[in-house]
């Protein structure tokens, strides 16, 4: 399984990912989830994956393939990052379609799902979630985030915490609170965690972070928010049994 993340927040954009592709019982395999593109000075352009592997093996190589024997459209010629999302979306489509269904195996699911994020020229930076289908969906000023993967367990904490006017550091520290949480509760998303934090107009990849489960920093943070959550629980309004009771005779 996967879960990967993508906040677009007024100083830039937080992008986190795990790496687990496989948790058997006596089988776990990682496998990296994003991916930055070496492209033109003027854009930046970086994708997280989510969905069958060899589909997105298969785009990635196409993508890049493209870029290399300059094609006609490919992430060096795009003038926008709906423009990219749209071309991701065709080279996934093309994919899907030629992965379905080998040698009769009714049960092969080829889809695939990605979070194409970065910034194009004069163009504000963002990220744009591309479906199986091909078409895409952008972040908003309510909902500064999109997901990809095992979606479930991560989002309240970003549905509370992460707002447009969140500092940069902030965000990244409700990413990664969001994705220990994933990581707690379902055995199919682990370590090691990727986050890449892209400042507005930098034009630079180079706040990189790589974690491992026994990380200090992350072994820190996940104390630190078990410890509050706690506190929190412990501080809420406790039960008034005589209202209660009051209540139920009203009815």
């Amino acid at each position: 399984m996967t879960y990967c993340i993508a906040a677009s927040i007024d100083e830039g954009l937080i992008l986190v990912s795990d790496s687990r592709t496989n948790a058997g019982i006596d089988n776990v395999s990682t496998h990296g989830k994003m991916h930055a593109f070496d492209t033109n000075s003027d854009r930046k352009i970086v994708l997280l994956c989510a969905g069958n592997l060899a589909t997105t093996q298969a785009v990635l190589e196409q993508l890049h393939r493209d870029k290399i024997k300059n094609a006609a459209i490919n992430f060096n010629t795009v003038e926008s990052l709906f423009e990219a999302a749209e071309y991701l979306g065709h080279v996934s489509v093309e994919k899907q379609k030629h992965h379905s269904n080998p040698q009769g195996q009714s049960a092969f699911n080829p889809s695939a799902s990605f979070i194409l994020a970065g910034q194009i020229g004069d163009d504000p930076h963002g990220a744009c979630m591309v479906y199986p289908e091909g078409n895409s969906i952008t972040s908003s000023a309510n909902t500064p985030f999109l997901q990809i993967g095992e979606s479930k367990y991560g989002k309240p904490i970003l549905d509370r915490f992460l707002k447009l006017n969140s500092s940069i550091d902030e965000a990244a520290r409700c990413c990664l609170v969001s994705m220990d949480s994933t990581i707690r509760s379902n055995a199919s998303v682990g370590a090691p965690v990727e986050m890449l934090i892209y400042r507005k107009n930098s034009f630079s990849l180079e706040e990189y972070y790589c974690f491992d489960d026994d990380d200090d920093y992350m072994l820190q943070l996940r104390r630190s928010w078990e410890t509050k959550l706690r506190e929190a629980m412990a501080a809420l309004p406790i039960l008034n049994k005589e209202s209660i009771r009051a209540m139920r005779v009203n009815l």
